[in-house]
């Protein structure tokens, strides 16, 4: 194959089809635009009926940096990310060098031949192809700024015809977003025309990579996780929420907050039926729902890795005084302020313990947004059933991405579990409410709600108190207390979602990861078992691990449990919790920020199972002498293990 900087040549065809199974990446500046385009691209491959992810990454500036967008199909439904890209659209000169060195052998790249690339970024085995988008839409539009923006549509017109793209798909998502504003459909279709028809004149159309509509999409939905777990909110019943904004989690409340205006709003009389609080800090704002929640409404916050640092002193509150509450954690890159746009698992430890002292929490992993839309509901059932604060910890890429899940279903006759709350009758026949006694098999005392009955009144304390609510310092009555709480923690591994168990028949070893890993670990188990290499999965989705957890650590020999952390957070978890041996547990971890592929699962667990073969040197070993894949460099080294 021969590449040409001749937008006039026709595209060379390779022998392979690689029709439904192929990925690009959208190279731009932020703040350009590029995001409509992208998203116009995404959605019309999903219409087309083809399984589809996108993952973007972009800079924590708001203008100027690079920003990328990723787009992988896959007609097998393996949409975990990859870096074999086999298009790259180049549309920043400034990132010219990276984006050509990163596409596969016998790729393409798409690029503004208004000005002409250096012959230093030729390479023999790209195909290079032309389009003058900046003469182009210069000559088609008058305005500076629409100039601009109809650019980077104008390319997913090129993309359309270099893909076929179904042309009426587009047609028809033009109609729906521009639809009260005839102007800006008609600059967006001229755009979409100009790239599309200088495509079709000059290339082969479509590319050996291309699309063929599929049915594997009819049953499902294209959704961010922060607007799921909006929206579970809604659904579970809550009412009031407080936060601080922080990246990535501000879109949960921005989704919460145009959700009550349209559905907790009284259609007559205008009056909200909700309480939505930006607070001066995280800490404000968490205090702000224990306070909403001590009083009877179902309240939550959302925030990130630095927030839940500041909330620890109050989450200790929440959990000593046994007040029920909701904590989203959108987790990001740390330490400190970290990369606030890249995606990690960093939170897991911090989360499960949070506060000084003896405590523990519940904390549920979704793994994609049709669980954070369910787990949302779930934490607040948990979190009235048992009397605590529950933590959902998504991720960056989970939350900021949209992706292609089933339908969201509901079942109407749905009710809250509010847990053991007296009645103004209940508590009318008690000779005396004491606020920690009795409990019952799960550890859980009844609590009262303010202003029900005046015997339901307690003063609510952190300090050292008794099961009858009283101050002490005295040590028995004190362990009293945090035993049972101990066993409350314990109880609740029988109500927390249960692990995803996958067996298959042979396996030689077992997978265990949490949260976003998931597809990258199913599409890794899948090429490993077509090398002769089985392996049974579980994906841990909440914390007290279940029965069936250590069920699985006892069943196998050896464990390898893949996240996304330095520290291997999820096997330390598990090593303090369960009586799973260290010996038998391996560790694949990948932290560099970016969303986990399957080339990084499979790397890691052949060094494990196969000795380390000389292609995987892991850059060391920690002291149990798990290998440790540092894959933070993912451009540098192509997503690799470094040497």
């Amino acid at each position: 194959m021969q590449a040409t900087l001749d937008s006039e040549a026709a595209v060379p065809q390779p022998s392979v089809d690689r029709t439904n199974d192929f990925a690009l990446k959208l190279a731009n500046a932020n703040g350009t635009g590029s995001a409509s385009a992208n998203s116009l691209l995404m959605q019309a491959i999903f219409r087309m009926g083809i399984p589809v992810s996108g993952k973007n990454l972009f800079p924590s500036n708001i203008q100027g940096l690079p920003t990328w967008y990723e787009i992988r199909v896959n007609k097998d439904g393996h949409t975990a990310r990859t870096s074999e890209y086999d298009l790259m659209v180049a549309m920043n000169a400034e990132t010219y060098a990276r984006d050509v060195r990163e596409v596969c052998p016998g790729g393409w790249l798409l690029y503004d031949s208004t000005w002409p690339l250096h012959p230093a970024l030729h390479r023999p085995d790209v195909t290079f192809l032309g389009v003058p988008y900046a003469k182009l839409c210069n000559e088609a539009f008058s305005q500076a700024r629409e100039r601009t923006l109809m650019k980077n549509i104008a390319y997913a017109g090129t993309l359309a015809a270099l893909l076929d793209i179904d042309m009426d798909v587009i047609a028809g998502m033009l109609k729906e977003k521009f639809s009260r504003k005839a102007s800006l459909m008609e600059s967006n279709a001229k755009a979409i025309r100009l790239g599309y028809e200088y495509a079709k004149a000059h290339f082969e159309c479509p590319l050996p990579i291309r699309l063929r509509k599929m049915d594997a999409t009819k049953n499902s939905i294209l959704i961010d996780g922060n607007t799921a777990t909006a929206l579970g909110c809604l659904y579970a019943g809550a009412t009031v929420a407080a936060w601080y904004p922080i990246t990535p989690s501000t879109s949960v409340m921005d989704a919460f907050k145009a959700l009550c205006e349209k559905y907790r709003t009284d259609k007559d009389t205008g009056k909200r039926r909700y309480c939505i609080v930006q607070a001066e800090d995280e800490l404000a704002a968490v205090g702000m729902v224990i306070g909403a929640a001590w009083n009877g409404a179902r309240a939550f916050t959302s925030t990130s890795g630095p927030g839940i640092s500041l909330m620890n002193e109050l989450v200790g509150l929440a959990y000593y005084a046994e007040i029920p509450v909701v904590i989203v954690d959108v987790q990001r890159v740390g330490p400190s302020t970290g990369m606030p746009t890249r995606t990690q698992q960093g939170d897991v430890l911090l989360c499960a313990y949070a506060s000084h002292g003896d405590t523990k929490h519940l904390v549920l992993f979704p793994a994609n947004p049709e669980e954070c839309f369910y787990f949302a509901v779930k934490a607040f059932d948990l979190a009235e059933r048992f009397q605590t604060p529950v933590f959902m910890l998504s991720d960056l890429d989970i939350g900021m991405n949209d992706w292609v899940v089933p339908r969201l279903k509901w079942d109407d006759a749905y009710r809250p579990d509010r847990g053991r709350v007296l009645t103004r009758e209940e508590l009318e026949k008690m000779p005396k409410f004491h606020r920690y006694s009795p409990d019952d098999e799960l550890g859980v005392a009844a609590r009262t709600l303010p202003g029900v009955h005046e015997k339901g009144a307690f003063f609510t304390r952190g300090s050292g108190h008794n099961k009858l609510g009283g101050y002490t310092e005295i040590p028995d009555e004190y362990q009293e207390v945090v035993d049972r709480l101990a066993r409350k923690h314990a109880a609740a591994r029988n109500f927390v979602p249960k692990a995803v168990v996958e067996r298959r028949e042979g396996a030689s070893f077992g997978v265990i990861a949490v949260g976003g890993c998931d597809l990258a670990v199913r599409e890794a188990l899948a090429r490993l078992e077509s090398r002769g290499l089985r392996g049974d999965y579980l994906r841990v989705r909440a914390f007290p691990f279940g029965p069936e957890v250590e069920a699985f650590l006892a069943s196998h020999d050896v464990v390898v449990v893949v996240e996304q952390n330095r520290d291997a957070q999820l096997l330390s978890l598990l090593t303090l919790e369960t009586p799973v041996p260290k010996e038998k547990l391996r560790s694949v971890r990948a932290y560099g920020g970016f969303p986990l592929q399957a080339s990084q699962v499979v790397q890691g667990i052949e060094a494990h199972l196969r000795g380390r073969p000389s292609s995987v040197r892991p850059a060391h070993a920690d002291s149990a002498g798990h290998a440790r894949e540092a894959l933070g460099d993912e451009h540098a080294n192509n997503g690799q293990a470094r040497p």
